[in-house]
């Protein structure tokens, strides 16, 4: 598959996402309003947030006002919230409402449920209050964040709408081959938080031959080496300069056997939180 900024994936709802986003966590007021803008006029249609984020608002206002500015239409632009905790049916049902409303974009592009804690029926209470939200027109689609391979056995057991995608950690030092397999299986998409390591791996002498090779910074290699997997990464940086040039990954392409070797360096390397074996 040949990509440039402007690819989108199908999900298996019908509908299309970017396969690149832009994050924004652990980014709060204007740093994420300023952050969400540069991103947006750099090329990215695609903006992930979260309630637990607290930036829900600042993305909005960021996405709106870079729409009036340029006559770019909302739908143009895919924004994604996520519900912080599950706490039961009513609650995740205020959350979604209250997300949409921060935003104030009209409607959520994607909304996932952030993580797998609180046990199954607190879990299958989330994912109940998402479908209801995408019926009742909220939401346009639905999915999970850092679920592990019996979170998602769980749905497929309990015969419900299956999530379009699963986002959690996935890069050359965390192929979770496991989750990976099971997604490809039920065509779940997977997006991966963590693409860049969190910068922790840039060095490492792999990354840093193949960046020699390619005349590309180690972080670009991280994101075509995310792309090639059919993934949909979502690197995220407050630097205007940074932001930009993790976009300049469509003018190469790294070999298969590239590929395998990056994927051997996998030592489940966790880079922030890792609930996906959560009872």
């Amino acid at each position: 598959m040949t990509f440039a900024i402007d690819t989108k994936l199908k999900l298996r709802d019908g509908n299309e996402i970017p396969v690149m986003g832009f994050g924004t966590y652990e980014m709060e007021g204007e740093e994420a309003y300023n952050a969400v803008r540069w991103a947006l006029e750099a090329g990215y249609r695609h903006i992930d947030s979260a309630e637990w984020y607290y930036n829900e608002a600042e993305c909005g206002r960021a996405i709106k006002d870079f729409c009036a500015a340029t006559g770019t239409p909302r739908e143009d632009v895919f924004f994604t919230t996520k519900l912080m905790n599950n706490n039961g049916y009513a609650a995740a049902k205020a959350s979604v409402r209250k997300s949409l409303k921060a935003c104030g974009l009209g409607y959520i592009d994607l909304y996932l449920i952030h993580g797998p804690i609180g046990g199954p029926q607190k879990r299958a209470d989330s994912w109940k209050a998402a479908v209801e939200a995408k019926a009742e027109g909220l939401v346009r689609s639905i999915g999970v964040s850092n679920y592990g391979v019996r979170h998602l056995q769980e749905m497929v057991d309990a015969g419900v709408e299956l999530p379009v995608i699963n986002q959690i950690d996935l890069h050359p030092f965390m192929t979770r081959t496991d989750i990976v397999a099971f997604c490809k299986e039920h065509n779940i998409a997977l997006e991966a938080w963590g693409p860049l390591v969190r910068g922790l791996r840039f060095r490492h002498p792999k990354i840093v031959e193949l960046a020699k090779k390619y005349k590309k910074e180690p972080a670009q290699v991280l994101l075509r080496y995310s792309l090639q997997k059919g993934y949909i990464p979502l690197p995220k940086s407050s630097s205007k300069a940074r932001i930009q040039s993790n976009l300049q990954v469509y003018d190469f392409e790294l070999t298969e056997s590239e590929i395998a070797e990056l994927d051997a360096l996998d030592e489940y390397l966790i880079t922030d939180w890792d609930p996906t074996n959560t009872p």
